[in-house]
């Protein structure tokens, strides 16, 4: 199945988002909901709130007075902890109830205002974010909710800054127009990535890298990267020994594919194989025929440059996760060359004319395979060079 987080501001239009999923045929869980049923009256979750904080946090009614509940935890970090060891055990087992039921074959939406000031994103393979400008949200909560101005101004400062939710997005639906563009667009999104993402994911059906483009760096590569490598650290758990961003477009100012590089260390490669679908869980499928990088002339034993390799499921974004050992010639290589690039100007300007030569010369190829073999005599070239510097900055791979 694939599973998405959606978010948004107070009155960004996230649940009018997540309705028009829900009538294409996705299944929704409502983090707000969940939070509401774990403590519902006569629930095992009331019981235990009231045992933690005293009878006094029962109404006569047999509910939870949340505002006597805030009063004790608002100011008490301890008394907080307290509060979210005993609902987010029921939340996260109720949440695993549900994704159960889903079915194989499900898009499973869920959904949550507070996802990024949790900092739960990185548990979903893609996440959805509502974007909406601040005075139109004031506007709404004011009209809609009857909520005066300042309230509105107040609860919006308490949640995340438009910026840290638009780092989180992988997907941004604006929403600063009317309803019937924002169900348009929710429309193109489900039939253009979250249905081919899924098959994709269901059939181990990864989206290969396509022709050798080069585009004009992108401000937001890093962001991607940082999200791509948060996502494949949770999937990878105690198997991982470090994740990184590598490749071109960790390189700030460099024209590249479009094309997200990660490294993934492991303690040895067949440990890859305890993680496999954890990883696919998040995106990510296993190339089986591809085993090693090009060996270098100061290393040339094949053996010691072996690989497995991942590429992206999500039609919207494409994604390469190359596993090696840590401590390897390739691991050590790969953030090598990054580091590098991104401290030595004349180098870049080097590596992008070679690019270019042979970019264009393999443009009609459906696939890099030519363009990525055709830069590797550069990069035996460089590499003295490049250990020049380390040598010089004291560098070591991080």
């Amino acid at each position: 199945m694939l599973q998405i987080g959606l978010t948004g501001g107070i009155g960004a239009g996230k649940s009018t988002v997540s309705r028009r999923l829900v009538e294409s045929g996705a299944v929704l869980i409502d983090a707000d909901e969940l939070g509401r049923e774990v403590v519902a009256a006569g629930s095992p979750g009331l019981a235990q709130i009231a045992e933690a904080f005293g009878p006094s946090v029962i109404r006569p009614d047999g509910t939870m007075d949340r505002a006597a509940v805030a009063s004790i935890v608002f100011s008490d970090d301890a008394q907080l902890a307290v509060l979210n060891g005993i609902t987010h055990p029921l939340i996260a087992r109720r949440t695993a109830e549900l994704v159960a039921a889903a079915g194989p074959e499900a898009v499973v939406v869920y959904d949550a205002a507070l996802m990024v000031e949790q900092g739960t994103q990185s548990r979903f393979a893609l996440v959805v974010v509502v974007d909406t400008d601040e005075e139109i949200r004031v506007r709404r909560l004011v009209e809609s909710r009857g909520l005066d101005e300042a309230d509105a101004r107040a609860r919006i400062g308490k949640q995340a800054t438009d910026a840290q939710r638009r780092a989180a997005a992988d997907v941004l639906l604006p929403n600063d127009g009317g309803t019937e563009e924002l169900l348009e667009r929710v429309d193109r999104l489900w039939a253009e990535r979250l249905v081919p993402f899924e098959e994709n994911i269901r059939l181990r059906r990864p989206v290969r890298g396509g022709a050798p483009t080069l585009v004009d760096p992108n401000p937001g590569w890093a962001a991607r990267g940082e999200r791509i490598v948060a996502r494949v650290a949770r999937a990878a758990g105690a198997v991982g020994r470090g994740v990184a961003h590598i490749g071109s477009t960790a390189v700030p100012g460099l024209p590249a594919k479009d094309v997200t590089d990660v490294q993934l260390a492991v303690r040895s490669l067949a440990d890859l194989d305890e993680i496999v679908e954890p990883l696919a869980a998040a995106g990510l499928i296993l190339v089986p025929d591809i085993t090693r990088d090009s060996p270098k002339p100061t290393d040339p034993d094949p053996e010691r440059w072996r690989k497995r390799y991942l590429a992206g499921a999500d039609p919207g974004q494409r994604v390469h996760l190359h596993v090696r050992e840590h401590g390897s010639p390739a691991w050590r290589f790969a953030l090598l060359f990054r580091d590098w690039l991104r401290a030595d100007a004349p180098a870049r300007a080097e590596y992008l004319q070679v690019k270019k030569a042979a970019a264009a010369e393999f443009a009609g190829d459906p696939d890099a395979a030519r363009y990525v073999a055709r830069k590797e005599p550069w990069f035996d070239a460089a590499l003295p060079r490049a250990e020049a510097w380390a040598e010089s900055t004291g560098w070591s791979p991080q």
